[in-house]
This record gives C-alpha cells, structure tokens and sequence, in this order.
C-alpha cells in the first residue's frame, strides 16, 4: 500500500519514491517550474526528439536527489509530458528532500 503525501504530486512506495512531473522540453534551463495541476513540473533544455528528454529529466532528478541515473525510473508517459518516476532509495530522505520544492 501507498503512503501518500498531503500532495499527489509524490507518494511513498516499497522502492523509494514515485513522482508524477508534468515535463516541459525545450526550456532555457533545467529546474523545477512549480506545479501544474497535482504534478510537479520540470523544465528541462533538451527537445522532445528521440527520448533527449526523458533522458535530460531522468539526469535533473538523479541531480536533485542525489543518487544515481539508475535510479532512477521511467514508468509511465514515455511519449506524454505527463510521467511517471520511481525514485528508488531511502523513502524518507527523499521525501524530505522533494518537500524543499513542493509548495
């Protein structure tokens, strides 16, 4: 079972993490952008050609969360803005550590 966050943005799971991002390509930067609906919004530089990306938010978040790119997972809405990661580590440090960016 899913120990949800009083946002719905990320919840705890057995692994570690699941955060739903609504992803903007073709930023100027890379950062988080608040939020968009009940999504966390991340604008990454890379376009949206050939999974660049995914790959660039998969790199943003590993960044953020201070573990590795294998860490972290993909699992939903590869071609969508909408997606789905899996953050995999200890739930509570990476709880704490997306609280800093939640509003």
């Amino acid at each position: 079972m899913e120990a949800m966050d009083n946002n719905n943005a990320c919840s705890i799971v057995p692994d570690g993490l699941r955060i739903e991002v609504h992803l903007q390509p073709g930023a100027r930067r890379e950062a988080f952008a608040g939020m968009y609906g009940e999504r966390l919004k991340i604008a990454v530089s890379a376009p949206p050609v050939d999974g660049r990306a995914n790959c660039a938010v998969i790199r943003f978040l590993a960044d953020f969360f201070g573990v590795a790119a294998r860490n972290v997972e993909l699992i939903s809405g590869e071609k969508s803005r909408d997606k789905k990661f899996l953050i995999r580590g200890n739930s509570a440090e990476l709880m704490e550590k997306v609280k800093e960016v939640l509003p």
